[in-house]
């Protein structure tokens, strides 16, 4: 079997306090866009799984990989899972604010439900998905949603940008996810993204706030450039997508090109 994990992108992120577990509060609307990795599981007559990849590298040992992890997590509650053959076409950068590794694992979770006929709901998806990062479990539903919590805590929202062009831009730059978060002072918001998101999207440059853009373009001023160049060239809105490093520009379908001056930088369009 083969399916196709997309990626998504952060509309608004606001971290509102720092939980007694270490993680932090948040609010933020995941919104899936389809650019997509391919994911493939084959049973295997091998006692042990087997992973391999293509496309972008993935750093790390096999073992660590969160395909790799999603698997011997069902099979710790569901031994009679056979071994598998795991193959990963890496087409999303990684560490990039897109989510590219949580939908990996997310559904590699649905695949070996669907698969093994393991009969787990949407509920139980979630809850092994959380096990396996804060943004696994948006990708069990996959459907535009108001996060709350962790990430977990999400509330499916009628929120349609398919008439609108979308362009993702990610310079390879890396953002550790932990001094990012170091460097947010958490506060209730002013105003809830999920009042925001309502609103014309004319409107959302001035309120539709990434709170880790203030310090991520301060250490990484070319991040901010690429957030200026969208703007410049027609963008009725744009952000960055999680901790970044990866920009997002929203526009009107008939908008020419988007051109950067470096041509070094990753561009992915979606009409």
């Amino acid at each position: 079997m083969i399916v196709f994990p997309n990626c998504k992108i952060n509309l608004g992120l606001h971290i509102s306090g720092k939980r007694e577990d270490g993680f932090h509060n948040l609010e933020t609307v995941f919104y899936p866009v389809p650019f997509k990795d391919a994911l493939e599981l084959i049973p295997s007559t091998n006692t042990e799984i087997e992973f391999t990849g293509t496309g972008l590298a993935v750093d790390g040992d096999a073992a660590d990989n969160l395909c790799v992890k999603a698997y011997h997590l069902l099979k710790k509650d569901f031994p009679e899972i056979p071994a598998v053959k795991i193959h990963l076409h890496k087409a999303i950068p990684l560490g990039a604010g897109l989510g590219g590794g949580s939908a990996d694992a997310a559904f590699m979770l649905k695949l070996l439900n669907e698969k093994f006929h393991l009969n787990l709901s949407t509920d139980q998806l979630i809850n092994y998905a959380l096990q396996l990062g804060s943004d696994c479990p948006f990708f069990i539903i996959n459907n535009p949603c108001f996060a709350t919590g962790r990430g977990e805590v999400l509330e499916q929202t009628a929120l349609n940008l398919s008439a609108y062009k979308i362009v993702l831009i990610n310079p390879g730059i890396h953002i550790n996810t932990g001094w990012a978060f170091s460097n947010i002072t958490p506060a209730p918001p002013v105003k809830s993204i999920k009042e925001i998101i309502l609103q014309p999207i004319n409107t959302w440059k001035a309120e539709l706030k990434n709170d880790f853009e203030t310090a991520v373009f301060t250490a990484h001023p070319a991040i901010k450039e690429i957030k200026e160049t969208l703007y410049a060239q027609g963008a009725i809105y744009a952000a960055m997508s999680g901790s970044g490093s990866t920009v997002f520009g929203i526009f009107e379908p008939n908008t020419g090109s988007v051109s950067l001056k470096d041509s070094n930088y990753f561009i992915k369009i979606i009409n």
